[in-house]
């Protein structure tokens, strides 16, 4: 007996052996290994050189990102990922149409999302674009800014309540009011008419949040086993429930609605008769402002798209249109707070732009905020909300340090450190707005800069993005002196799928008297 299972266990350690062997050693491992990185064992390669702390990862990437740089590759046990940060590398991967396969990554996301437009592929990818492209055309984008401008009301309401002077976190702050937001946008349902209902969703967001970021630190080979043996597992089932239950019956409700109004406001859902808010009453029914949801009910059967298919996609939207929404305009305020005089020349503009509006925001008003927005852009390139993206090559592709990521590489686009690449952006640690003055970005390579990506698989919501983040930022400013209490220099950034740091971002909010 005991010499059979150590005969079974001498095979078994050789076919290891062997296969480790002839992956490092096939044309696809031969390729990789021509990329600079660090030393890899055989079979666990790089997998237990990597950190368990996302604090640590997060330096432990930044740290071979410049040593290696452009380019680098890390073996976890059979699979190799490799990191790129040159323009024209990541312009060779984005700017394709073959490669637009998320890698595994994404799969922590799976439970939640599906199959959305945010981790779909091929043919079903291509089929949700096209559909869910007019929820974001200008008659659309209008009637969203009427209730981005109507939350960003109600954040300076709240903070003016409070009375005096006000120091908060400006984190779970901000991120109550952009899930506000993209809740009436997605869905159509304004969580503040929920009562009791709103608080346990937010709270239900914000956990599958810690779970996602939970199972991303975990070495990927055990992802699934390591997660199933934990306390983790059985919260996440449970807050999907909630989740899901809470999406599937706006979705039943919302369909309940456009069967009773004989689903007269869905037949001309991009004109502008589909946009007016009348208070017009049919079979009882109070006639509801239009949401990425009606475009989606409104097509369902002419696409063939269940409940669970239009489900998927309005999660998708709930995930990605708050938090990294939110992050961006945390960023963005510390960065002001920072700054007092690109402050006060960003509250010179939206005075100005409001005196010329009656005292307004409109949407043609934020689009007149070109200050405002050439500061966004910088603190979007110094902390892109977004900071990588992977990718699984379809196919050979040669890349500009004259190494070749074979097919089936998994790609990581690594966007933090090319918005910080001195070869692009002179003093890239500087907070400078007049970077993206036009003359200036017409003489920058347009991969330099990838907020929001690029190429085919570009953020869908890139418009609807900039707006709420102009009109939430444009009240406060107008209402607010912002002073800084925590320092960005001193945060310490998490690896996770949105960049965040790991403490509170405290900030000083100081009442303007406006006349």
């Amino acid at each position: 007996m005991i010499v059979t299972i150590l005969l079974l266990f001498i095979i078994t350690v050789i076919i290891v052996f062997v296969f480790y062997y002839y992956v490092r050693h096939s044309r696809t491992g031969r390729l990789i290994n021509q990329i600079p990185g660090p030393k890899a064992t055989l079979i666990c390669g790089n997998a237990f050189g990597i950190p368990t702390s996302s604090e640590k990862i997060w330096l432990y990437l930044r740290a071979k990102a410049e040593k290696y740089y452009p380019i680098y590759k890390l073996w976890f046990f059979s699979e190799a990922f490799v990191s790129i940060r040159h323009p024209n590398d990541l312009e060779a991967i984005l700017n394709n149409t073959k490669h637009i396969d998320k890698s595994l990554v994404y799969n922590i996301l799976h439970p939640w999302l599906k199959s959305g437009l945010l981790t779909s592929t091929g043919v079903k990818w291509h089929s949700r674009r096209k559909i869910l492209t007019p929820a974001f055309h200008f008659n659309i984008l209008r009637q969203f800014t009427d209730i981005l401008l109507e939350e960003s009301e109600r954040m300076t309401h709240e903070l003016k309540n409070i009375g005096g002077t006000v120091e908060i976190d400006v984190l779970p702050f901000v991120s109550e009011h952009t899930l506000n937001a993209i809740c009436e946008t997605a869905m159509g349902t304004s969580l503040h008419s929920l009562g009791e209902a709103q608080k346990k969703y937010r709270q239900e967001v914000r956990q599958m949040g810690q779970i996602c970021v939970y199972r991303l630190v975990r070495p990927w080979l055990f992802h699934d086993l390591i997660f199933a043996l934990t306390s983790a597992s059985k919260l996440q089932k449970k807050t999907l429930q909630n989740l899901h239950g809470f999406t599937e019956n706006i979705i039943a409700e919302r369909k309940l609605y456009h069967e009773h109004t004989n689903n007269k406001y869905l037949h001309s859902f991009a004109n502008d008769d589909a946009i007016e808010t009348d208070d017009v009453e049919i079979h009882g029914f109070r006639k509801k402002r239009l949401a990425m949801l009606d475009l989606l009910i409104a097509v369902s059967k002419e696409n063939h798209l269940s409940d669970l298919d239009i489900r998927e996609e309005v999660d998708t939207f709930m995930f990605k249109g708050h938090d990294t929404t939110a992050m961006a305009i945390c960023f963005t305020l510390l960065l002001l707070a920072e700054h007092k005089d690109v402050q006060d020349r960003v509250r010179e503009e939206v005075n100005t732009v409001m005196e010329q509006s009656e005292e307004k925001l409109t949407m043609t008003s934020l689009q007149n905020l070109s200050y405002l927005e050439r500061c966004l852009k910088e603190s979007l390139r110094l902390y892109p909300s977004v900071h990588f993206i992977s990718r699984v090559t379809a196919e050979d592709v040669p890349l500009n340090s004259s190494y070749i990521a074979p097919a089936g590489t998994i790609i990581h686009l690594n966007i933090y450190d090319v918005h910080r690449d001195p070869n692009f952006w002179p003093n890239p640690s500087v907070f400078d707005p007049d970077r993206f003055l036009p003359e200036k970005i017409h003489s920058r390579h347009p991969y330099s800069y990838l907020p929001f990506s690029a190429g085919p698989r570009n953020c869908i919501g890139q418009r609807f993005a900039m707006l709420e983040m102009k009109a939430m930022i444009a009240t406060l400013v107008r209402n607010f002196y912002v002073e800084p209490i925590d320092y960005l220099k001193d945060m310490e950034i998490i690896s996770d799928l949105v960049l965040r740091p790991n403490h509170p971002l405290n900030v000083r909010f100081v009442p303007i008297e406006v006349v």
